[in-house]
């Protein structure tokens, strides 16, 4: 009995299995979205009167860059809470998207006082 070869092409064997998967590709927008919501995650709280954390990204094939801006309370362990977020955004964008996250650059735009928070006008009275 004679085998066939034509019938096992060669072409099967030299496969490159990594290529045949496809390639995904996740816009900067939605990692930005992950670290901000993740930036959320590692918060104690969003102050009362602020806004929730937002991040911004640049992808470089499997790295990026994370900057997150937000606002805390005052007084509050701005240091720590600063680390909890560069851990907890590094963490999720690694495991979710599959990037490696070099730089997670933590901007606090504003500190949040008990004082600074009633309603009652200031300045001159009429």
């Amino acid at each position: 009995m004679a085998t066939d070869v034509a019938a096992t092409p060669a072409a099967d064997t030299a496969r490159d299995p990594v290529r045949d998967r496809g390639a995904t590709d996740i816009a900067d927008r939605v990692v930005a979205k992950i670290a901000a919501q993740a930036a959320r995650e590692a918060l104690d709280r969003v102050p009362e009167g602020g806004s929730k954390p937002h991040a911004s990204v640049d992808v470089h094939r499997d790295v990026a860059r994370v900057s997150v801006s937000l606002e805390l309370d005052y007084p509050s362990d701005v240091a720590r809470q600063c680390g909890a977020v560069r851990s907890r955004v590094r963490n999720r964008v690694e495991h979710l998207v599959g990037l490696e996250v070099h730089e997670v650059s933590v901007h606090v735009e504003r500190l949040h006082s008990a004082l600074t928070r009633d309603d009652t006008p200031r300045g001159r009275l009429s």
